[in-house]
């Protein structure tokens, strides 16, 4: 099989588009068998020639090495490699089987990675499982009592289940093809295997993540829900046992000498628990802002100019950023393409934003997180949990400002710009739930975060026309798109302070996203593994 590099694809395109051009492109007319999409992504540099880039995997009849010995100039192309298999590794023996805290993203891949492996892992979730917890979180949603135990930042699929469901990511690493084939595996679409910009969609994670889950039971494993771990024994400075505690308050202590911590960026209880147990931890910037929502007709119309209807392009994206003179910068962060804005609070008194989508992202309006960069020297403080601190300050701001009843303040971006408050609507309807209060964001916000999204809002407008629209609509606040903190691991991925104890995923400080953090739980896994003596099966 041949694979065929940047293959410019006219957006009317089918099979039979596809295979002219590997027979022209490879010079091998009559010889292409079949072709299969390995990368798509679109090109609209040229408002008037938008169109798709390709990769095509190509079965030929014929000498593979003789068609690539003659490729006429320009063309890309190589023997297509083999997809990487997933690692397992043989032989780790464990006392007492393994611990997994949380089953977000890093702990479901951790959690598979260790059953593959017969290690028969435990996994602890504080939250509910994925069913009652969507039913929990649409009764919030709707006006109902908010469960500070199981929400969106918390319970099965973690905060990213109630997102885009994006699979984008910075890192390289073989990995994140198997993890892209586990979730394909597990019912997400086939078209994250191959998409630039892959997602599940919000509708489907739930389906995805609980056949997942059900995959670690059957290998072996065993998944405990609203189980929220309070507590660690240590002997002679490693783990010896897990206390945990049970939604009606009834406790346990679990031995166990290995424990994964995959518990998220919003778990601050545990950040304190670990804190006052002397795990090593350090502050870690991260940012805070809001969502900003605009019409998606108006976003389609700025990134794909005539083509904006085109049924084959879908809803348009962006990502901006950009440095400023008063030393600060800002960028968009988890952009929702015909998406909502929505309340992600994990604690009672606190309004926090996130953005999500369904698969089709069909819905009127677009939103990003507009977020301005946030460094330890501003948390107001020089211990580990001073990020918090900050996180929740501002949070607290958000939800006296919205009314008290987790009601999130927005504004409109012509007022926020002048510094008056807002009265109502402009031309983007908000789509936060359970309501919004139409006020001024600098009460909820520090002053150096308001100043800086003024600035911003101005220059990215001129990378995204419309950006700074006077009716699109801003809702704060947005904290959480990174944990404040870093609990310190060495190369063999335990803490450096706690012998058995391996910090993982986004709320540990070592992944951004979805894909990086089951990344993450994986590499923590395989380390863990090694370290009980597992080894690479053949």
């Amino acid at each position: 099989m041949i694979r065929l590099n940047n293959i410019k694809v006219p957006l009317d395109y089918d099979e039979k588009t596809l295979l002219r051009l590997a027979e022209t492109k490879l010079n091998a007319r009559g010889q292409v068998l079949t072709t299969r999409v390995a990368k798509k992504s679109v090109d609209a540099r040229d408002k008037g020639d938008v169109h798709f880039v390709m990769a095509l995997d190509v079965i030929l009849r014929g000498d593979e090495q003789k068609i690539l010995s003659r490729l006429p100039r320009g063309v890309q192309a190589t023997l297509a490699k083999p997809e990487p298999k997933a690692r397992s590794l043989s032989g780790a023996r464990f006392e007492r089987r393994p611990l997994v805290v949380g089953l977000g993203p890093a702990g479901l891949f951790a959690a598979y990675t260790l059953a593959l492996s017969d290690a028969k892992p435990i996994v602890i979730e504080r939250g509910q499982d994925v069913a009652r917890r969507a039913a929990a979180v649409e009764s919030f949603w709707a006006g109902g009592a908010f469960n500070p135990r199981s929400n969106v930042q918390f319970g099965e699929g973690g905060a990213g289940a109630f997102s885009d469901g994006k699979l984008t990511t910075g890192i390289s690493d073989p990995r994140c093809a198997q993890a892209l084939r586990v979730l394909y595996e597990c019912g997400a679409p086939e078209e994250i295997l191959y998409l630039a910009k892959p997602h599940i969609g919000t509708d489907r994670l739930p389906g995805v993540v609980k056949t997942l889950r059900e995959k670690i039971v059957a290998l072996g494993g065993e998944a405990r829900f609203e189980t929220r771990l309070i507590g660690l024994e240590i002997e002679d400075g490693r783990v010896a046992a897990a206390l945990l505690e049970k939604a009606d308050g009834t406790q346990e202590t679990l031995p166990t000498d290995s424990v994964v911590l995959a518990i998220g960026h919003s778990a601050r209880d545990t950040f304190e628990m670990l804190h006052s147990l002397g795990v090593t931890m350090i502050r870690k910037p991260f940012s805070i802002g809001a969502r900003i929502e605009h019409s998606q007709k108006m976003i389609d119309r700025s990134q794909y100019g005539p083509a904006a209807a085109h049924p084959a392009l879908g809803a348009a994206d962006y990502k901006l950023s950009v440095r400023l003179p008063n030393g600060r910068s800002a960028y968009t962060f988890c952009m929702c393409p015909g998406g909502s804005v929505v309340a992600a609070a994990s604690e009672v008194g606190g309004v926090v934003t996130n953005g999500m989508s369904v698969f089709a992202r069909d819905g009127e309006n677009a939103n990003s997180a507009l977020l301005v960069g946030v460094e330890p020297e501003d948390f107001g403080g020089d211990d580990p949990l001073a990020g918090v601190r900050f996180q929740r300050r501002w949070e607290q701001a958000a939800f006296q400002l919205g009314g008290g009843d987790y009601r999130a303040p927005a504004q409109l971006v012509d007022d926020f710009l002048k510094g008056v408050k807002s009265a109502g609507c402009g031309d983007v309807r908000p789509t936060y739930r359970p309501g919004v209060t139409y006020t001024d964001l600098s009460a909820c916000l520090p002053g150096f975060v308001t100043e800086t999204m003024r600035l911003a809002l101005q220059r990215m407008d001129r990378q995204l026309s419309g950006f700074a629209s006077p009716g699109a609509l801003l809702t704060g606040v947005e904290t959480r798109s990174s944990s404040p903190l870093r609990i310190q691991r060495g190369e063999d991925c335990q803490s450096v302070s706690l012998t058995g104890l391996y910090p993982c995923g986004e709320g540990a400080g070592y992944a951004g996203g979805i894909l990086s953090a089951a990344v993450d739980g994986m590499r923590v896994a395989e380390a863990l593994l090694s370290a009980h003596g597992g080894a690479a099966r053949e």
